[in-house]
């Protein structure tokens, strides 16, 4: 990064409710379902949907997932990232602070923070490591919507992945390895990553081509084989096609392939949150294990270890900023 000028360094993740109750999650929600990056159907058709069907009946369930999973300072999700930015921030010696798609912060608080520390340039890096329009994409869109308000416009550097960053896979062979050494290796690891529809890769999100990159790139740093690692894709939504394998359908079927003891990570997350703490850790061990499965390990996101920090020094010096 050039030292020219003021740098700032803003990240993002998706967001989360401000508490585990049903009426801050349907909030949430309601703002999440209603970008058009997340779901592209027909307004008047979607809206009514959404507003009478699925928030109604979702925000009670999700708050009590929520509940079981929520920390003393707050969601997981929310807790990392915090300590993210300020572990960045000590290392980096420059002003960082992190935004929301959705929720707050938002990616406009974050940004107008780093404006009135003088900041002139940012280098925003969604901690999204695959690329996808649903994402990445969504983030791009709200950056661009939230500097339209500023007068002086910082000289912004956006960062659209990181899947192939050796920084990245090196940090995810070394939490899988960490994993072995505390529980042992298991017959299988499964590289589960949240899924889109189908229909989007269709019309041109690389999305999935960057998860099975992340797989054989991982399989490669730790020397396992087809035999010995696996990808799936997770948190399907409604009655449309999504990318496939699911990971639920996939944990059934392993038992009966003489696989009964698999360790499981979810590389498309860059912190510990509903979807790997609940989704992965308690209702796919479930799966597992009623399908006959013994062993299951979930080995955690990179959160806000050291490791994911020095990743993120990597990737942001990969340009000149």
């Amino acid at each position: 990064m050039k030292n020219n000028s003021k740098q700032g360094i803003l990240l993002v993740n998706l967001g989360t409710p401000d508490a585990p109750t049903a009426s801050a999650v349907k909030r949430f929600l309601s703002e999440f379902l209603h970008d058009r990056r997340v779901v592209d159907l027909t307004r008047w058709i979607w809206c009514p949907v959404l507003h009478w069907i699925i928030l109604p009946r979702r925000s009670p369930k999700v708050a009590k997932l929520y509940q079981s999973i929520w920390m003393e300072d707050g969601s997981p999700l929310m807790v990392f990232s915090r300590s993210q930015a300020e572990k960045l921030q000590e290392k980096t010696g420059i002003p960082v602070t992190f935004g929301m798609s959705y929720g707050s912060p938002s990616i406009q608080d974050g940004i107008s923070s780093l404006i009135h520390q003088g900041v002139t340039e940012i280098a925003v890096l969604p901690l999204y490591p695959q690329y996808s329009g649903t994402t990445t994409g969504s983030v791009f869109d709200r950056v661009s919507q939230s500097i339209r308000a500023v007068s002086v416009i910082p000289k912004l550097h956006f960062f659209s992945h990181y899947y192939d960053s050796p920084a990245y896979i090196q940090a995810l062979a070394s939490k899988v390895r960490e994993s072995w050494k505390q529980h042992g290796k298991g017959d299988y690891l499964l590289c589960s990553y949240h899924g889109i529809p189908q229909r989007y890769a269709d019309n041109g999100d690389v999305y999935p081509q960057h998860c099975q990159s992340t797989t054989r790139l991982l399989a490669d740093a730790l020397g396992l084989n087809e035999q010995q690692i696996g990808m799936s894709y997770q948190s399907r939504f409604g009655r449309e096609e999504w990318l496939q394998p699911y990971t639920d359908e996939t944990l059934k079927k392993l038992p009966g392939k003489g696989i009964r003891n698999i360790d499981i990570i979810a590389p498309a997350f860059s912190v510990d949150c509903l979807e790997t703490l609940e989704e992965i850790s308690e209702e796919c061990r479930q799966i597992f294990e009623e399908a006959g499965g013994e062993v299951f390990t979930y080995i955690p996101c990179l959160n806000d270890d050291d490791e994911h920090i020095e990743m993120m020094c990597q990737v942001l010096g990969t340009e000149q900023v």
